[in-house]
């Protein structure tokens, strides 16, 4: 909400000395920026909250630029004793990164696709051969050349016609995730003049080869809401509208059958599904309802041969596998072919001409079921590790007997095996190359069960470098999110060996409201439950102490987006837990934002995290939202990040949060905001620029532990 009659707005940036700043910069005479209060009252349910920040939420308005920047500049003024150490950090992330690289090939539709980088080159370029990787290469996108000129340029979705001939790519210059989409033809090199604005990036081809089907944002909340369907040669303007979900709840978007044979339309919010069909070779016909969308209900599909496949939360809280015959879609003509079972989530399934393959979870760790559908025998797949992931990738084939799937775990670098069904011949075809000589064998992996307040056992994967000490002095990072049913899987990072290499250990919560041991770890941790993913978080961290894998001074805690509500709340609840915090898009003004339902997102996650014109869902989330919790009290060190572009979380929830604790919090603690103002919620584009935020988290982390190298 923006107010039109808001008073001149002045920003105090104060430069006295402050004897109250962190040890190592008490000599620096700085101090941070103070950012006016002027007072703005929201009143709803006889219950008003008083926000003096709310005027930042002016986006344009160069008091608020001002106070932005000052802040940025405040942090490198803070951070300058590891000025150094963090250009230095740069190098070292960037030097593990093999410059000179390229994706395995994948075969589709006759040709042979794959993305490669080139030394110095931020961006990806997009190549194919025809028939077999022998072939000749055809660039068909150099993201390079397009990205030339734009601080921020992003790719969002390359689909290619059925002829191999034309392909639909969309392009973001400002990180908003408002994609442009241009046709490119792929014989000539040529790029047609039609431009489609604010769309989610990504086309789906009908077979005619000159009809393709989009989705349309709502340009004030971002809702995917609208699909079109666009003719080669004819104005966009003239595109004719398929498909409006005018249910502000629900977001809508496209996909294809693993079949080929249709297109979908699919209509979901948080907790219900909706899909249409059509055949792609029929464009110009009209998409039938699979089955009507009903509260509770989610499902998921896919074709192949005369048979519906239908992943279904229907009488099943972890999912079952059900089919339908091609002309009877609706759920009475539904079979049961996977039943469901209390101590597995099916995730997904992945069709094959004779296979198929089934994505599940298990104790929270991935597993891959492989079912011959030809002599009804199955296995899984052994991966020998206790924290990894599993999960099948690119198979965009159905005629095959090979399953193309990816493992890592906290110690392996991401690996790409090709595993043949029916031999159960295994090939890897590429292992993440990390440039130096890491060595695997020279990290540890754990998987082991903190004992939250209500007895619950929450899983906590970490991973340390041999000679790890579990003495009670060694510095731990925890890391959390924690939402949306989002499982935080152990996957391998080589950033993180920074952190390893310099004595850290590295873990990461698997706390309620993700999805890591079901359905019901993921209920149990939103809506009026939401409070026991905070207190699991913290409940992880005693655990750690308790077992003497570090101790309060030198724990450090980090969550993005909702992991950054996450992180509001635990300082909120427990601030002398933690020496440090990071909190990356924090999504921190939990009541505001979800009153607002002009702010992109609001409307669709209502089933997550309440409404709160409804008193009760009010009262619960003003309990726990970090900004309207903020007290006067000490704090531990934080570092707070955001992109002024930001689509997902507005940049003013951090900016308003950070502003509050500067005036509230008591303590020589530091408290720094940097804000990318070139980026979004993923911040900076490009394989190279994003380093540069690792580089401050971890300058940040070492700084606080005195690590100068």
């Amino acid at each position: 909400m923006k107010s039109n009659t808001l008073p001149m707005l002045a920003v105090v940036i104060l430069t006295a000395c402050n004897s109250k700043t962190e040890k190592k910069t008490d000599k620096m005479n700085v101090t941070p920026p103070v950012a006016e209060k002027i007072r703005k009252e929201l009143t709803i349910h006889g219950d008003t909250r008083i926000d003096n920040y709310y005027w930042l939420n002016e986006r344009e308005n160069p008091k608020v630029i001002a106070y932005l920047e000052a802040e940025n500049k405040y942090t490198d003024t803070m951070l300058s004793p590891v000025k150094k150490l963090r250009e230095d950090l740069f190098g070292e992330l960037k030097g593990r990164i093999k410059e000179k690289d390229e994706s395995v090939p994948v075969l589709a539709n006759g040709y042979v696709y794959y993305t490669r980088f080139e030394e110095g080159k931020e961006y990806p370029i997009y190549c194919r051969k025809k028939g077999s990787e022998s072939a000749p290469e055809e660039i068909y996108l150099n993201v390079n050349d397009l990205a030339q000129g734009h601080e921020y340029f992003q790719v969002g979705g390359t689909a290619v016609s059925f002829d191999n001939k034309l392909l639909v790519y969309g392009v973001d210059t400002v990180s908003r995730r408002q994609y442009d989409l241009y046709v490119k033809n792929l014989e000539t090199g040529e790029i047609y003049p039609e431009v489609i604005k604010n769309t989610t990036g990504g086309a789906t081809w009908a077979k005619d080869n000159k009809t393709f089907f989009y989705t349309f944002k709502n340009a004030t909340t971002l809702r995917s809401e609208k699909i079109f369907r666009h003719t080669l040669g004819t104005p966009a303007d003239k595109d004719a509208l398929i498909f409006h979900e005018k249910d502000e709840t629900y977001s809508t978007y496209l996909g294809r059958t693993k079949s080929r044979d249709y297109i979908l339309i699919g209509s979901g919010s948080t907790l219900s599904s909706e899909f249409r069909y059509l055949r792609a070779d029929d464009p110009n016909g009209t998409f039938k309802v699979f089955h009507p969308r009903e509260k509770d209900m989610l499902y998921d599909i896919d074709h192949r041969g005369n048979t519906w496949y239908i992943v279904t939360n229907y009488d099943a809280k972890n999912f079952r596998l059900m089919t339908a015959p091609q002309d009877k879609t609706g759920k009475a003509g539904w079979t049961e072919l996977i039943a469901h079972r209390p101590d597995v989530l099916l995730e997904g399934i992945d069709l094959f001409k004779d296979f198929l393959v089934v994505s599940e979870r298990k104790g929270g760790l991935t597993q891959l079921r492989i079912i011959n559908d030809i002599t009804r025998q199955e296995h899984y797949l052994d991966f020998g590790e206790p924290a990894y992931v599993a999960y099948s990738t690119s198979n965009p084939e159905l005629d095959t007997k090979n399953l193309r799937y990816s493992y890592t775990s906290l110690t392996t670098p991401n690996s790409t095996y090709d595993y043949n069904m029916d031999t159960k011949a295994k090939e890897l075809k590429k292992q993440q190359e990390v440039i130096g000589g890491y060595d695997p064998k020279n990290y540890v992996t754990e998987r082991i069960f903190a004992k939250a307040k209500d007895s619950t056992l929450v899983p906590i994967s970490l991973v340390y470098k041999k000679g790890f000490e579990k003495n009670g002095k060694a510095p731990l990072l925890l890391y959390g999110y924690g939402s949306y049913g989002a499982s935080m899987d152990p996957y391998f990072s080589s950033n993180r060996i920074s952190l390893l290499d310099r004595g850290f250990c590295y873990a990461i919560a698997h706390i309620r409201g993700g999805q890591e041991l079901g359905r019901q770890w993921y209920e149990d941790g939103k809506m009026f439950k939401k409070k026991n993913t905070f207190t699991d978080f913290i409940d992880c961290a005693e655990f750690l102490i308790a077992n003497k894998y570090t101790v309060k001074e030198h724990l450090y805690a980090m969550g993005g987006s909702a992991g950054g509500l996450l992180m509001g709340a635990v300082v909120n609840m427990r601030p002398d837990l933690f020496k440090g915090v990071i909190a990356a898009v924090p999504f921190v003004d939990v009541v505001t934002t979800m009153l607002d339902e002009s702010i992109p997102l609001t409307t669709g996650e209502f089933d997550e995290w309440g409404n709160p014109k409804n008193k009760d869902s009010y009262e619960y989330m003003k309990s726990y939202s970090p900004y309207d919790n903020v007290e006067a009290k000490e704090y531990p060190n934080m570092l707070v990040t955001t992109g002024l572009h930001d689509s997902q979380v507005q940049y003013f929830e951090p900016a308003k949060w950070v502003a509050k604790l500067r005036e509230m919090k008591k303590g020589d603690e530091v408290l720094l905001m940097e804000t990318n103002m070139e980026a979004g919620h993923g911040g900076a584009s490009g394989r190279f620029k994003a380093l540069k935020d690792v580089a401050l988290q971890y300058a940040f982390l070492f700084y606080l532990e005195g690590i100068e190298k």
